[in-house]
């Protein structure tokens, strides 16, 4: 049912675009809003862009609710964007009751179990800009939210009604900070942002990826609690950028061993997701995607957005 939207996202972040959809004419494209696709040369959408083209969308899909989910060091708003069929958009919250219940199992017996299971709906979080000199899946994140709000085909109709997907930009001020040193450049093969002057989050820099055991962020904190108070999504996408050279993307498996103090469950779903993101590309002929000793992760290190997931059964 996943193996959709999880090759999805993939496949943005390698071409920054996606499975074929039938765009209809009253949603506004990226070209539209933007004046270039997503994923031009030299080109690099910002933060208060891309906040501006989430509220055109809301405003036009009812596949779509825009959340707010606090502000950021620097007082920008930090959202996230709920996609899924109109029906579901409609029941959000009782779907997100039904998640809480499921994840938090606290007098819910097997019975009524199987029960919120069989009623509820699958909720995939997929992220973008947590190291904002990773500029491709913040880029990627407007594309899949547009591809999800527009698509036609029968397998995308089918996922959004299973499925609801939460699409979320992680580091708005590092985001606006990077596009915006690059894009300062009239000449575009001047684009640079090696130089920038600042870290590109406050505090901490490069390394907000080793706060979500902590939360000292408030950016962190948004997120956590998203995740593990509200909607406890059972897939977290964290969409990050580097892989070894020749290679376009590293997913799932990590290398072995895996970390024994994760629910064994949760490391066997994690490949059984990432066999189906491997086999999606090889499937479409969309090489490039690389694991296990190809990937120069592990599941060790516990202050990650994706490795502090496994603790919540993610």
């Amino acid at each position: 049912m996943l193996n959709r939207i999880l090759a999805a996202i993939v496949i943005a972040s390698a071409l920054l675009g996606g499975p074929a959809a039938a765009h209809t004419d009253h949603i506004t494209s990226p070209n539209a809003a933007f004046g270039h696709d997503v994923g031009d040369d030299y080109q690099l959408i910002n933060y208060r862009q891309f906040e501006a083209y989430l509220h055109t969308l809301a405003a036009q899909s009812d596949r779509m609710k825009l959340m707010e989910v606090g502000k950021t060091t620097e007082g920008r708003t930090q959202y996230v964007a709920a996609v899924s069929s109109p029906a579901n958009i409609a029941r959000l919250d009782h779907y997100r009751d039904i998640a809480r219940r499921l994840a938090k199992a606290e007098g819910v017996d097997e019975a009524e179990a199987r029960a919120l299971a069989a009623e509820g709906k699958a909720v995939v979080w997929i992220d973008g800009g947590l190291h904002a000199t990773e500029t491709v899946p913040p880029q990627a994140l407007i594309a899949a939210v547009h591809e999800w709000v527009t698509a036609q085909d029968p397998e995308a109709l089918r996922v959004l009604d299973d499925v609801i997907i939460l699409f979320a930009p992680l580091n708005p001020d590092g985001w606006d900070l990077v596009a915006d040193w690059y894009m300062r450049e009239e000449d575009p093969e001047k684009r640079e942002f090696a130089s920038l002057p600042r870290l590109y989050q406050a505090y901490v820099g490069h390394d907000n990826n080793r706060d979500y055991y902590l939360s000292a962020m408030t950016e962190t904190t948004n997120v956590n609690r998203m995740l593990f108070r509200e909607w406890f999504p059972q897939i977290v996408y964290n969409h990050h950028q580097p892989a070894p050279a020749g290679t376009v993307v590293f997913m799932p498996p990590f290398r072995d061993p895996f970390n024994y103090n994760y629910d064994p469950l949760a490391m066997t779903t994690l490949s059984e997701v990432a066999a189906a993101m491997h086999n999606r590309l090889v499937a479409e002929g969309k090489p490039g995607a690389t694991m296990r000793s190809g990937a120069p992760y592990s599941t060790w290190n516990n202050g990650m957005e994706r490795s502090i997931t496994y603790f919540h059964n993610a």
